[in-house]
């Protein structure tokens, strides 16, 4: 969700068989490829951002913003540009780059859009247009965050936006077809909750701790990566992913042992060891007929720095994610 610190970037790779542990420091990082490169965009300011020709060599890019985009002031007074949580998809010949503007532990947060037609830094038509807010969260009114977007579009090729962070859930939005606002009239849905163990002010996020909601498309269904408990903590974060299914976009999503996701269910499939205090925030692509799943967790051996986490998936029997080999 939040880098603690700006950290030197520096490059080691270290490569097994089906996991690639690097020494890439990132947050929350999602990777699209465009051509014959890929770029990876993370939390950081400006929206850091990162190319690779094969997944495990990273060459650090200028970010995504320079300075901050105009209106995230409104939102968070004095905002330093340090933003969080970015989704970037592909769609009507243009990149669409979501992001989260916050303030830590407040739902005073909103998500704003960029978009490009380009991603590569060198090309003449490089250049981010801001489209501002697409969903905003204020304390005193929403029991909801505006944080962790991610698009997904449904067989109809109806697009949604799924987020969210503590609270009372992660919740699921309708879009227009512009994919920069919500669609009218609003359907809105709770797509994963956790209990509380005491009452909840909406101007506290309590501690049903789950965040990062992220939907892969495959074998029919709709599967909703999210990540429980904390992270942002260091050697203290307990971050870990669950996962959970539907055949429908708007749910309801039942883990493997058919426990809704609304009432606390999920699979765990992504959690920390004595190496890594914590590994979450997850994204979840097909490439070049292989499935990835990215994530970051915090380096034991390493000042608990959170670093770059890329892993193949593969499907069991009853077709739910495993990863082919745990973090080492």
């Amino acid at each position: 969700m939040i880098q603690l610190k700006e950290i030197k970037f520096v490059l080691v790779l270290l490569f097994s068989s089906h996991i690639f542990a690097q020494n890439v420091v990132v947050h929350d990082p999602v990777v699209i490829k465009q051509n014959d490169t890929y770029y990876m965009y993370c939390t950081g300011r400006g929206i850091d951002a990162f190319s690779s020709k094969d997944l495990k060599d990273w060459k650090k890019l200028s970010p995504v913003f320079s300075e901050k985009p105009t209106w995230t002031d409104e939102v968070v007074p004095d905002f330093n540009n340090h933003i969080w949580a970015p989704d970037i998809s592909y769609h009507n010949n243009k990149y669409y780059l979501y992001y989260s503007v916050s303030a830590f532990a407040k739902n005073t947060s909103a998500i704003g859009l960029t978009i490009n037609t380009t991603l590569n830094p060198e090309d003449e038509n490089y250049k981010w247009e801001d489209q501002g807010i697409v969903i905003q969260s204020v304390p005193n009114r929403d029991m909801w965050n505006a944080i962790d977007p991610n698009l997904v579009f449904d067989e109809n090729n109806t697009p949604w936006l799924s987020f969210g962070s503590f609270w009372n859930g992660l919740k699921l939005v309708k879009l227009n077809s512009d994919l920069s606002s919500v669609a009218q009239p609003q359907e809105w849905f709770t797509i994963a909750r956790r209990e509380r163990s005491f009452d909840l002010k909406d101007t506290n996020p309590g501690d049903a701790a789950l965040e990062a909601p992220f939907i892969f498309k495959k074998h029919g269904y709709y599967y909703l990566f999210l990540s429980w408990d904390l992270c942002c903590r260091r050697e203290k974060s307990t971050y870990k992913v669950v996962v959970g299914r539907s055949k429908n976009v708007m749910g309801p999503y039942v883990d493997k042992d058919g426990k809704h996701l609304n009432n606390g269910g999920g699979t765990l499939i992504i959690e920390g060891d004595k190496n890594w205090y914590g590994a979450g925030h997850n994204s979840t692509y097909t490439f070049e007929g292989k499935d990835y799943i990215f994530y970051h967790a915090y380096d034991a051996n390493d000042r608990a720095i959170p670093k770059l986490q890329v892993s193949e998936l593969e499907w069991d029997d009853r077709l739910w994610p495993i990863l082919k080999q745990k973090l080492k």
